[in-house]
């Protein structure tokens, strides 16, 4: 096992990472390294908050040309949309936080490790919940730490990235009596890149959900659209204590969300 050189130290992210990175090139060179089997978040889209940092885990296999070791290699995987892998290496991407090469024989070994996300940094646009393409900036070195080439491998796969949702939920009144009408309120939110706040997510479908008390599993009572600032509404009849909750699922650019079970209790 070794820590990529791209990493620095296993615990490294963020600030260091991208300088790190963006370290002056070398005249771009094809440097004989492949890299197959990428994965980025185990397959999933990428959803992110407003101000929570996330660290995505990658891993790939990575090869070598005889001659060299893993010593000789750094590998950052990265993430573009909009613009070219070259260009994407110094600015707009999401970039390694670190990664740990792992080699098996001489000239192979994977590569485990995590992209850094800091969102009123990395995210500065609503846009950027958009399919965003996979690199590899790869560099080769001399023996006396000397760049020696460097090439950005890329048609390595897509992620998601998207942007995280809330839901809450109010059912009233508490408690009611039985075959009364039930208000169920509540409002869906999701992240703003820009504001660097959850917003209303406004004419989203919701599913309103009840369970029974006693019971584990919830049920759809109806769909609601929500108005422009993400409020939802609507009324039911009250027949037995349960919770009430508010769900939807995610889509091409936002996560879903699922409001915690409001208890009622119904006399």
């Amino acid at each position: 096992m070794r820590t990529g050189r791209s990493a620095l130290t296993a615990a490294l992210t963020g600030a260091l990472a991208l300088v790190a990175f963006t370290a002056p090139p070398a005249q771009a060179a094809d440097t004989g390294v492949t890299v197959t089997n990428m994965v980025v978040n185990k397959g999933k889209p990428i959803i992110v908050g407003v101000s929570e940092e996330k660290n995505p885990g990658v891993g790939f296999r990575m090869t070598w040309p005889s001659g060299h070791s893993s010593n000789d290699i750094t590998a950052f995987p990265y993430l573009y949309h909009d613009t070219t892998a070259a260009k994407a290496r110094d600015k707009g991407g999401i970039y390694t936080g670190f990664v740990t090469y792992y080699d098996d024989t001489p000239r192979a070994a994977d590569v485990e490790g995590e992209l850094y996300i800091d969102p009123p940094w990395t995210l500065d646009s609503n846009n950027d919940a958009t399919t965003w393409k996979i690199a590899v900036n790869v560099r080769l070195w001399t023996p006396d730490d000397k760049l020696k080439a460097e090439e950005n491998l890329t048609g390595l796969g897509t992620v998601q990235v998207k942007r995280a949702a809330r839901a809450t939920v109010n059912a009233s009144p508490e408690p009611v009596t039985k075959n009364k009408t039930l208000t169920v309120t509540g409002r869906l939110t999701r992240a703003d890149w820009v504001k660097h706040a959850y917003t209303g997510y406004g004419d989203k479908l919701a599913k309103l959900q009840f369970r029974k008390a006693g019971t584990s599993t919830y049920t759809t009572v109806k769909t609601v659209r929500a108005n422009s600032t993400g409020s939802l509404k609507t009324t039911v009849k009250a027949t037995t204590d349960g919770y009430w909750r508010w769900t939807f699922g995610e889509t091409s650019t936002t996560g879903g969300a699922t409001a915690a079970g409001d208890h009622v209790d119904v006399r």
